[in-house]
């Protein structure tokens, strides 16, 4: 008998490439998705499974939902992939983050801790926990210092999980992912920001840039890549928390330029900085080590930053041109 997982935030960039790898290795998918007068299921219906996912009206919010959905299901691992996860938009709604993203998980935990104690648990963490960074490279010891509403929420969340595995013997994994890009992320998003962009400005469609600081460094990886991780977690025989990263950073800046030298393009000629881009404070040093991620799981990052960039560039290219063979063949 094939196993369930409940895959909470599917339609985003993660969970719609965490529903496409579980189908793959067998597992019936059930897609938790918060109600809304749209559905909004683009990201599944790029990689061609949207109809493969049993759907589920599922809200962070409402503990009555959560719980309707845990009994119905009987989901035997449970990825929580769902949050208010915008770092912006957490300073502008910082008591909304806070509950969903924060106060939300302890509300999951405590209907799995009451009514389906035998599950796997998933987290999704954070690198925006470490913040004003105390260590570099950061790894899971490392003290935490949130600088945003978002990471102060993930913080609480993080807690909540580890505190629910000590006391209640529950298996309970948190996954402190560092950035993780790929044609799938939201335009919201920096970096997709600058692909999309590049693209349409490869095209004609658009003359410029606008961006905040290029200062800031990040450890960027492939998101493919890092939905393979939260699996392995929980096919662990213990549960236990885990950096997952590349170990190496970039700055927005080299982002930038490896992104309109794709498509032999200069930088310089397209883009200008903006103050109204710039969010306060910005956190500058995130890196990784994921050593022990690699050492207990076997996991590690095989895609290099030029490679990711390229990647998502092309593809936006791809759907800019309205070219969907093309996207298809990418094997986003």
């Amino acid at each position: 008998m094939s196993k369930k997982a409940l895959v909470t935030g599917i339609t985003g960039q993660d969970g719609a490439y965490l529903a496409e790898f579980l189908l793959k290795k067998g597992y019936k998918v059930i897609g938790g998705e918060r109600r809304a007068s749209t559905r909004n299921r683009e990201r599944l219906d790029r990689l061609g499974i949207t109809n493969e996912i049993e759907w589920a009206d599922f809200d962070l919010a409402d503990i009555s939902c959560i719980q309707r959905v845990l009994l119905k299901y009987k989901p035997d691992e449970v990825y929580n992939l769902a949050a208010q996860s915008f770092v912006g938009l957490s300073f502008d709604q910082p008591i909304m983050t806070g509950d969903v993203t924060g106060l939300g998980v302890t509300r999951l935990l405590e209907v799995l801790r009451t009514s389906l104690p035998e599950a796997k648990f998933y987290q999704a963490s954070t690198s925006e926990l470490f913040g004003k960074v105390q260590e570099i490279p950061q790894k899971e010891s490392t003290p935490f210092h949130p600088r945003n509403p978002y990471g102060i929420a993930k913080l609480y969340a993080h807690w909540t999980t580890i505190n629910y595995r000590e006391i209640y013997n529950m298996f309970a994994c948190s996954g402190i992912l560092y950035n993780h890009e790929s044609p799938l992320r939201g335009a919201e998003y920096v970096t997709r920001k600058i692909t999309l962009a590049v693209a349409k400005i490869k095209a004609g469609q658009q003359k410029e840039l606008r961006l905040g600081s290029l200062d800031a460094k990040r450890d960027w990886g492939y998101a493919k890549e890092y939905v393979e991780g939260m699996y392995l977690m929980l096919q662990q025989e213990e549960p236990d928390d885990f950096v997952l990263a590349t170990g190496v950073t970039h700055t927005i800046e080299a982002f930038v330029e490896a992104a309109f030298s794709s498509v032999n393009l200069e930088w310089k000629d397209y883009v200008i900085q903006d103050e109204r881009f710039i969010r306060p404070p910005e956190v500058n040093l995130l890196v990784g080590d994921a050593s022990k991620a690699k050492a207990k799981l076997g996991w590690s990052p095989t895609t290099k930053f030029k490679d990711l960039v390229a990647l998502m560039v092309e593809a936006d290219l791809a759907l800019v041109k309205g070219n969907k063979s093309l996207y298809t063949a990418l094997n986003i």
